[in-house]
């Protein structure tokens, strides 16, 4: 139900339970808060600002805190062979679930590009060596050449379903190791929709966001172009990219947020679990020790071929 605000201290505001009449203190940043008396619901509402709309969108749970929890506790033990080993032994915790907010962004590219494109052909080449018993004789063998030629053009297409936190607390990079998200889920949000979980409120003004979705936007389109030379191979790709058309929604996705304590000297990393699919990301830290010896039995490993060599010789 929607809680009546009260400006609290600077990052906090003051809201009042509307089941038990309470007064609680809890984060700005928050669109929900639960009652720790009678554990009711409430939706923080405020009315929108600029740059700080309300969402369009919402994805639902489907994973829940066990499955979560599990799932982080796998990919703990996975974890590259160089991770540390009480990373590796470590328990999750200070979970919570929570819905992100995040930019959904599409638009129409146009791009002027220009690169060198490669076409392979065969030659037949004749050649002189000498045999098992030494004479010298004549052969041919086909080699593979390159001919290189110039290329420019214009490229257009619709990029959709970009994804941008607006969080804050999370990046993008640890928004991505997580994604992507199946987009056939998304709901048109109604406060019913998040009642019950924590659910947090852009702390990304919407143009910082929109200059993030644009850069990721060209790096896709850099990618397509690769993928749409022509010709056996390709250098030199250059090309100027300029956005239209643009649509951007904000969306509140699903996230299990997990503190991973492996160290008491050092602050806990934070592993994050995609709450619609279960991928999990995050932070390994890598051993030192393990990288020595693994470098150290590499130049172990090229000294012994060396050395045979040489008795072999």
């Amino acid at each position: 139900m929607p809680a009546e605000v009260t400006p609290a201290k600077s990052g906090y505001i003051e809201i009042n339970c509307q089941s038990c009449g309470s007064s609680l203190i809890v984060e700005s940043k928050m669109l929900t808060a639960i009652c720790p008396y009678c554990a009711s619901s409430s939706i923080i509402q405020r009315p929108p600002a600029k740059d700080l709309p309300r969402p369009s969108f919402a994805i639902g749970f489907v994973i829940d805190h066990d499955r979560a929890t599990e799932l982080v506790r796998q990919w703990l033990r996975k974890s590259h062979i160089f991770a540390r080993s009480d990373f590796r032994r470590a328990g999750p915790e200070l979970t919570r679930g929570v819905y992100l907010p995040g930019y959904l962004y599409s638009a129409v590219s146009d791009s002027n590009f220009s690169a060198s494109i490669g076409e392979n052909y065969t030659e037949t080449q004749t050649y002189t060596t000498t045999d098992s018993k030494g004479r010298t004789v004549t052969r041919t063998r086909t080699v593979t050449r390159t001919e290189w030629r110039p290329l420019s053009g214009r490229h257009s297409c619709y990029v959709m379903d970009v994804v941008v936190t607006a969080s804050r607390g999370v990046g993008n990079a640890e928004l991505q190791a997580i994604e992507p998200f199946d987009l056939r889920a998304l709901r048109r949000f109604q406060p019913a929709l998040i009642t019950g979980w924590l659910a947090e409120r852009p702390s990304r003004t919407r143009e910082d966001c929109l200059r993030m979705a644009r850069s990721e936007t060209r790096g896709k389109v850099g990618v397509m172009l690769k993928n749409f030379m022509p010709g056996d191979s390709h250098r030199g790709l250059r090309f100027e990219t300029k956005v239209s058309r643009e649509v951007i929604h904000l969306v509140l996705f699903p996230i299990w947020s997990f503190a991973v304590r492996y160290d008491p000297h050092k602050a806990p990393l934070q592993i994050l679990v995609n709450g619609q699919t279960g991928r999990v990301g995050g932070k390994v830290p890598v051993s030192s020790m393990k990288v020595s010896l693994a470098i150290a039995g590499v130049v172990l490993l090229i000294g012994l071929l060396v050395l045979l060599f040489l008795l072999a010789d």
